[in-house]
């Protein structure tokens, strides 16, 4: 931080909630004027997008059914907008989601999106209800003895309050019984504030109920790669595309994520053994413990008395991720199909299932069919890819040959609208193997800056390399054109021409993409060739009640990955930082250009020591209080050098989730 107090203890923590979706991004744009042939589903888009939809059965209607069945009311099109007014989630902004699909949408995603917009109250069965389309996941209500047992909360305060006054418009009075987390991903539980007030909270007449190790993985996912992840996530969901048949359509998942206020609760009870029985106001539930599946800390449940099971993420209408695409932990492709087929054991008599994410599932061996096929597609993405690899096979030739049987293609349900085969047989591969292919020239390439500058040299020039990527174009061959075009581009960042026909290429990609994913990574990369980086704005004050909750040893963490080494060297130093109100003391050691950081009584030799309050570091990370005007309160204590104080913030490097992806 370039010896700024203010700014090295603010700007080395900016990075980790956004990833998390804990705040703002400004996603206003000025549309490109999209006119013309470069904007246009080329001849050879339009014949692989018509040739899927030969293969597909594309007007069964079984899953429309589903996806309206016991529709209470449709929820409303309106704004969702936070305290201040900044907008966050329109649904009107999908009205063009109609009709037959597009030249310039993949006619399965166009499917996947039409039921994405099928959004509302839904009575599932007697008691069983769920507020749907409000946000990224689904809210679903149980009806108890005395009240309501809820089920993941959304993502923000701000839907959640706007789902949950939709539904009492309906329902009446919803007085909470219970509230189930059902894992670790914040869209599942970053509302909960907005279900319970402070008396509830202090004398736990609510059980807040989730898996062993929520809160942990909850608030520790992403906080060391923050910067790397947020910048990826603005690709894999098109923070930035306008909605429209030539942007962003749908994740796949659902419409989009939601980025707004933000909070998190301790659970009281915790979910900790692969089977747990329970009764909460006077409704049987049997939990079911199912950690690093979908997320690292996850639980699903049963409802006996309903005959009804909830999937959580361990199911949903959609292949999943294996890895996603913004940056994460390898997840466990067997223990997914595990999980699931041991629940398939345990549901003799299940007659309805709903999940997390889309519409539920009604009949005993629709569902039983459904669990099974995803359980084959997980462990067919699993045992497949180690066979190939045992035969030799790199992961991209891996990807290039895996095709689900014809018995489980068909089936919607398991169509890469939000993972694919491709990327998720590359995930199963580096979760066993790692990134070396064996190939001693993958051993230590070139960096591409470098090695750019040299294909384009090999190639002939960046004329001839032009020239010959237009004739490619002209011929559909995108993933080549792709490929030779990034060389040049890293190699003349400047050359217009060559920025101009990748994105081109990237364009055609997106609209023939089934995946929401790479549709937006595609298109974003198309529009920040043509017309740069947006400019991006994070309001970190939206995640204040969600950074209270965070434990300080994960600051810890986030601290220690932003030391610039360089600046490090030969440095030396001691420091306490002791968070007065939860008696934590950290002592943290430079040496070696490394900071290593251990819950300890305060170091005697301390060479500088900080005593605060977590609330007061929270409002510094926030930007809600100033360093300067602290060091002369009592609100903030320093003992030993300010000198060395100033100097180690001195030492950290400044945080940066707006990188160069397209270009060097």
């Amino acid at each position: 931080m370039r010896g700024n107090l203010n700014n090295g203890f603010i700007k080395w923590f900016a990075g980790f909630v956004l990833v998390t979706g804990l705040v703002g991004c400004d996603r206003s744009s000025v549309a490109v004027e999209q006119t013309g042939d470069r904007f246009a589903a080329s001849e050879h888009t339009i014949a692989s997008n018509k040739a899927l939809a030969q293969e597909l059965e594309l007007a069964n209607q079984q899953d429309f059914d589903d996806a309206q069945r016991g529709m209470i009311a449709q929820a409303p099109v309106g704004v969702v907008a936070t305290d201040s007014g900044m907008p966050l989630w329109d649904p009107g902004n999908y009205s063009f989601v109609a009709g037959e699909a597009p030249d310039t949408v993949n006619p399965s995603l166009w499917r996947q999106a039409k039921l994405n917009n099928i959004r509302g109250l839904f009575k599932v069965d007697k008691d069983i209800y769920q507020l749907r389309g409000f946000d990224l996941a689904n809210i679903s209500l149980i009806k108890s003895n005395s009240g309501w047992i809820l089920v993941d909360p959304l993502t923000t305060l701000e839907t959640t309050r706007a789902a949950m006054a939709f539904a009492e418009q309906h329902l009446g009075k919803i007085e909470l019984t219970g509230i189930i987390l059902t894992h670790s991903h914040i869209d599942h539980f970053g509302g909960v504030l907005a279900l319970l007030d402070t008396q509830q909270i202090a004398t736990k007449d609510v059980p807040i109920i989730a898996p062993a190790g929520f809160i942990e993985e909850a608030t520790s996912e992403n906080v060391i790669a923050g910067p790397a992840m947020t910048r990826r996530s603005v690709y894999m969901y098109g923070n930035s595309l306008e909605r429209s048949p030539l942007g962003h359509v749908d994740t796949g998942l659902g419409k989009q994520p939601i980025f707004g206020s933000t909070s998190i609760l301790e659970p009281t009870v915790v979910i900790d053994q692969p089977v747990v029985p329970m009764t909460v106001d006077g409704v049987e539930f049997e939990f079911y413990n199912v950690p690093h599946s979908e997320a690292p800390a996850e639980l699903t449940f049963y409802l006996p008395q309903y005959k009804a099971f909830c999937g959580a993420e361990l199911l949903s209408h959609v292949m999943h991720n294996i890895l996603t695409l913004r940056g994460a932990k390898v997840r466990d492709a067997l223990a997914w199909s595990d999980y699931i087929g041991e629940t398939i054991e345990r549901l003799d008599n299940v007659e309805i299932l709903f999940n997390s994410h889309h519409w539920p599932t009604w009949g005993h061996d629709r569902i039983i069919t459904l669990m099974e096929q995803q359980q084959d597609m997980y462990k067919f993405t699993h045992d497949q890819t180690l066979r190939l690899a045992n035969f030799g096979y790199t992961p991209k030739e891996i990807a290039e040959r895996l095709t689900l049987p014809k018995s489980l293609a068909g089936n919607f349900h398991l169509r890469g609208y939000y993972g694919t085969l491709s990327h998720n047989s590359k995930a199963v591969y580096q979760h066993y193997l790692g990134w070396y292919e064996g190939n001693p020239a993958q051993l230590n390439p070139l960096p591409p800056e470098q090695s750019a500058v040299r294909y384009v040299e090999f190639m002939g020039g960046a004329s001839n390399i032009i020239e010959k990527a237009t004739q490619s174009m002209a011929q559909g061959e995108y993933r080549w054109v792709a490929e030779v075009l990034n060389h040049l581009v890293f190699a003349q960042p400047d050359n217009s021409d060559a920025k101009q026909l990748l994105a081109d290429a990237y364009r055609q990609m997106a609209y023939q993409a089934e995946s929401g994913p790479w549709r937006d990574i595609y298109l974003t990369g198309a529009q920040e060739l043509d017309r740069g980086k947006p400019d991006q704005h994070h309001d970190l004050a939206l995640a204040k009640d969600f950074l209270l909750q965070v434990p300080p040893l994960q600051f810890m963490k986030a601290l220690s990955v932003r030391l610039d080494a360089e600046k490090a060297e030969g440095e030396r130093m001691v420091l306490n930082v002791l968070f007065a109100d939860e008696q934590q003391n950290f002592v943290l050691t430079v040496r070696n250009s490394v900071l290593h950081y251990q819950q300890l009584p305060p170091a005697v030799d301390a060479d500088v020591s900080i005593t605060l309050s977590k609330n007061l570091f929270v409002d510094i990370m926030i930007g809600q209080a100033g360093i300067k005007e602290l060091l002369r309160s009592d609100a903030l204590q320093v003992e030993g050098s300010m000198l060395d104080l100033l100097k180690f913030f001195s030492l950290l490097g400044e945080s940066n989730d707006n990188f160069d992806i397209v270009t060097p």
